[in-house]
């Protein structure tokens, strides 16, 4: 019997055992009809022919097999769909891969014709675990053809992203026209090879953002996680292919889309909850906007107005730049001395994405000196740069004519900008100036401070009226109540009257809570909805600050792990914030309650970990502003109905600016038992502050205690402590509340116990990112052993908190929270 004839036999009989085993490959002229599939090894990827969203027309795709939701990866015949469903897939008499509609028209070719093709070649068909599929050729899987040569809108773990000098072939990746349409939309991302290598997003031919050169470690402008335990990065440049890949570390499934709305995002699918969740957006905000500032210009997001000039540099057009118009960006203010070498200097900038590399030259040798030298000798060289910035740094990035898309943030990027040397005195001169005048002025302002300080305690803060709050306008009436500001968006302003009829003027009978800020009611506004009202108090050790704080940015945040905020109210001395109401109230109030408690099972209690996990991780990377929560604690979440945890409370909360920045402050706010030890000695938050403070939240969730209070018959420790004990003896699982055994999956519980310790870590840098907890949590992938925890003894320890009150505030003496 002939080859062909013998497969033949083979697919038959697969077909006919089809309902017990999938097939990942198909043979040389054994066609895919509509309605059949193709399904890889391992049950990752499905091939078949598939309408999406409300269209009725059908295509042959691949999309993920153990995804709830149809997730489309690659679709082959995205222009030419068919409209019924006599689709089939074949191979050709000349080898090649082909969709035939019903009447035998060829809608998509593969193109991959094999030379000496006859009838007795053996094509085979395979759809890898990998999502990629190929065209193998005989038995020596000589590939003929790969879907991952040809994406869609979808990036995955394993593909090459670039480009194919040999054979000719770019890979780049185009969104769909519309979510119910694979036609090409209008926005690609493309690896531009011209000059250095970089990534750009295109809407049509126009650059809308940039990824900066690879420096070793990532693109230039986009932050890097160290000791990322998700993927590893591979970025090759050489004579045959310039390629950027990665592969996957964990069991995570993850992906890259150009989605048709214009937005590059990495999502995470969650099997938990059945979604996917950003785990990075490529353009975050209007910094991220290609060459937003112009040539020589340098965009800050967290500056009014973003847009500056570098130093030495000036606004080319000071009347475009007066009215936010920076296209036109800086030029130098004194001209460069081309004909000597020696004339010109360099200026260093730190922190910065380096700029636009498409008139840049490289070489990969140079050291940092050597590439000095050769920007001196170029006349026409404006800046130069390490172009490895791993073990030291490393080769040499030349730039020629204008520094075009810079922005500022939180990295080890240094580049050394060329200027005039009469120029760049004079930049030092001013700088020394500077020094001297801010010396001056600190000097002085310590003397007018404490004058302040005594003056303030005798006037005991009684200044709380509005008229002085620079942003808001606002016009009271008793009964009606307007305000105007540009900063709310759509949240309403409720009147003093009708705040006090929903809460029937502030009964005691409807008091609900009490906190730093004040008291909290119950009440039920005019359409029947029931609210959460909370008010100010005379005696709150919060004030307008902390007020306008939590209402400007509370109102810009959405998100179903955050309290939703339904209005405010402003009136002489009241300050009022009416909320969503929580049926189930705070999560102290259960979790620390024996009788509420009891009512709590594990996967209750698992679906609060992982929502507040997902909240924070809004909160510090996926939200407008970035925000550091700064006060959470098990008074601060609160349980709908359902049992979801809603954060609550802004008014401590703080912007910040790139991925884990670090900020001081001589006033360390918070809740004691909550407070990481490097803002407690040295009021130096960030990120991993609420890092922090989420793990003591899910050490409290599992063992029911509070870590304050925490104590225990045989040692002194604090409840991280005891954690810390039990998890070193491999007994992590005697922390668990006595009310959660009956319902508890042990895996889940010492898992949750294992990331709350990597949490609480003594020092920052060894914490973990939200995202690699939210992650660690819901994957099965190996976990790094924690270090100690912070504020851990094995000595009889004590602890004192001292308030301050001429200057409102607490300072924590010793620090051992018990």
């Amino acid at each position: 019997m002939t080859a062909p004839y013998v497969y033949s036999c083979l697919f038959l009989l697969s077909l006919l055992l089809s309902d017990c085993a999938a097939l990942d490959t198909l043979y040389a002229d054994q066609p895919i009809t509509d309605g059949r599939t193709l399904v890889s090894a391992g049950n990752m990827f499905e091939l078949g022919f598939f309408s999406p969203g409300n269209s009725k027309n059908r295509y042959l795709g691949i999309w993920y097999k153990k995804i709830s939701i149809c997730t489309v990866v690659w679709v082959a015949n995205r222009d030419n769909p068919i409209t019924d469903k006599s689709g089939m897939l074949k191979f050709s008499s000349s080898g090649n891969l082909e969709i035939l509609s019903g009447s035998n028209t060829m809608v998509w070719s593969s193109e991959s014709t094999v030379s000496g093709w006859n009838n007795n070649s053996v094509m085979v068909l395979r759809l890898l675990d990998s999502g990629n599929l190929v065209v193998l050729e005989r038995d020596d899987n000589n590939k003929i053809w790969q879907s991952f040569d040809h994406p869609g809108d979808t990036f995955l773990p394993g593909m090459k992203f670039g480009k194919d000098l040999v054979a000719g072939i770019e890979r780049s990746t185009t969104s769909w026209k519309s979510s119910d349409d694979p036609s090409p939309g209008v926005y690609s991302n493309i690896f531009d090879t011209n000059g250095y290598p970089q990534i750009f997003e295109l809407q049509g031919k126009d650059v809308i953002s940039r990824l900066g050169p690879w420096d070793g470690f990532g693109f230039s402008g986009l932050p890097i996680e160290p000791e990322n335990q998700i993927y590893a990065s591979e970025f090759v440049v050489n004579e045959k292919e310039i390629y950027y890949s990665y592969e996957l570390r964990s069991s995570v499934v993850q992906r890259m889309i150009s989605s048709w709305d214009g937005r590059t995002r990495i999502m995470h699918w969650i099997e938990r909850t059945q979604e996917w969740i950003v785990y990075s957006d490529l353009a975050v905000d209007n910094c991220d906007l290609f060459a937003a500032c112009g040539p020589y210009g340098s965009c800050n997001i967290d500056k009014r107005p973003p847009c500056t000039c570098i130093p030495g540099f000036q606004p080319r057009n000071s009347q475009e730049w007066d009215v936010s118009d920076w296209s036109s960006g800086c030029k130098r203010k004194k001209p460069l001395n081309c004909g000597d070498v020696n004339a010109d200097r360099f200026l260093k900038i730190t922190g910065v994405k380096l700029p636009d590399t498409r008139r840049a030259w490289y070489n990969v040798s140079m050291t940092l000196e050597e590439c000095e030298m050769a920007c001196r000798i170029k006349c026409n060289s404006t800046a130069y740069a390490n172009l490895d910035i791993r073990n030291g740094g490393s080769g040499c990035l030349l730039w020629f004519d204008g520094l075009v898309d810079i922005r500022e943030y939180d990295a080890d990027h240094n580049m050394y900008i060329r200027m005039a040397a009469s120029e760049l005195a004079g930049l030092q001169t001013d700088s020394n100036k500077k020094r001297v005048v801010i010396s001056v002025i600190l000097y002085s302002s310590a003397a007018l401070l404490l004058f302040a300080v005594a003056y303030s305690c005798r006037e005991r803060k009684k200044r709380l009226q509005m008229k002085d709050q620079g942003d808001m306008d606002y016009a009271l009436d008793k009964k009606n109540a307007s305000v105007k500001t540009q900063l709310l968006g759509d949240i309403p302003f409720i009147s003093l009257y009708k705040v006090r009829e929903a809460t029937n003027n502030f009964s005691v009978s409807n008091k609900i809570g009490e906190g730093g800020f004040g008291s909290v009611y119950k009440g039920v506004l005019e359409d029947g909805q029931e609210v959460a009202v909370k008010r100010l108090s005379d005696t709150s050790q919060q004030g307008i600050e902390e007020f306008k704080n939590e209402l400007i940015a509370i109102s810009k945040l959405q998100h179903r792990n955050l309290v939703k905020l339904l209005g405010y109210c402003i009136h002489g001395n009241e300050m009022i914030l009416i909320y969503e109401y929580m049926v189930n109230k705070s999560l102290d109030s259960v979790i620390f309650d024996e009788t509420r408690s009891s009512m709590l099972d594990w996967p209750q209690c698992f679906g609060v970990i992982h929502g507040m996990a997902r909240g924070i991780l809004y909160l510090h990377q996926d939200s407008r502003l970035q925000i550091i929560h700064r006060d959470l604690k098990a008074g601060n979440i609160l349980l709908d109905g359902d049992m979801n945890p809603k954060i609550s409370d802004f008014g401590l909360a703080r912007k910040f600016v790139g991925h884990d920045s670090i900020a001081n402050t001589k006033k360390v706010v918070g809740t004691y038992g909550y407070i990481s030890p490097e803002y407690a000695v040295h009021g130096r938050f960030s990120i991993k502050s609420d890092v922090f403070s989420f793990g003591v939240l899910v050490l409290e969730i599992v063992s029911g205690k509070k870590n304050r209070e925490f104590s225990h018959e045989e040692h002194n420790d604090n409840l991280l402590g005891h954690a810390w004990r039990l998890y070193k003896q491999d007994r992590s699982i005697e922390l668990m509340s006595a009310s959660l055994r009956s319902s508890c999956v042990v895996h889940e519980v010492i898992r949750s116990i294992h990331v709350a310790l990597l949490c609480v870590q003594h020092h920052a840098k060894d914490r973990p990112t939200m995202l690699s907890v939210l992650l660690m949590l819901v994957s099965e992938s190996d976990l790094p052993p924690p270090k100690q925890p912070a504020f851990f003894t094995e000595e009889e320890s004590t602890s004192k908190l001292e308030c301050d009150s001429s200057l409102d505030e607490y300072t924590i003496t010793l620090l051992y929270p018990r």
